[in-house]
């Protein structure tokens, strides 16, 4: 279910940061980086489904937070990653501290999901 959780809102946040959608510009960034968080939370559960849904929603965040402070390294075999699509689309490229409530708002989503349908 997580592995299927996960493509879905892979697919879901290409449409959204695609300009396809009449989203303003900070829906469109702000929610992409949200749906980013949300796949890192059904990622987790996927590899981890036996951990409490509390616990998974800690470590999504932390994964995601270390991901965005991760962007303030620029080693050149980094930033040649990150200049590929996928590398940009997986770390990002550039540390931007709002970043960071939007993921607590992906990972909180997927966690109200989880509780919703009863997991837990």
């Amino acid at each position: 279910m997580y592995a299927t959780w996960a493509v879905v809102v892979v697919v879901l946040g290409l449409l959204w940061r695609s300009g396809l959608l009449d989203l303003s510009l900070w829906l469109r960034k702000y929610g992409g980086v949200a749906l980013w968080a949300l796949m890192i939370y059904a990622l987790v559960r996927f590899l981890r489904p036996e951990t409490r849904t509390w616990l998974s929603a800690i470590s999504a965040f932390g994964v995601c937070v270390a991901v965005e402070v991760g962007q303030l390294y620029h080693a050149p075999w980094i930033e040649a990653i990150r200049e590929t699509r996928l590398g940009t689309l997986a770390l990002g490229n550039i540390f931007n501290w709002p970043d960071i409530p939007a993921y607590a708002a992906g990972v909180l989503a997927g966690w109200l999901v989880d509780r919703a349908i009863g997991r837990e």
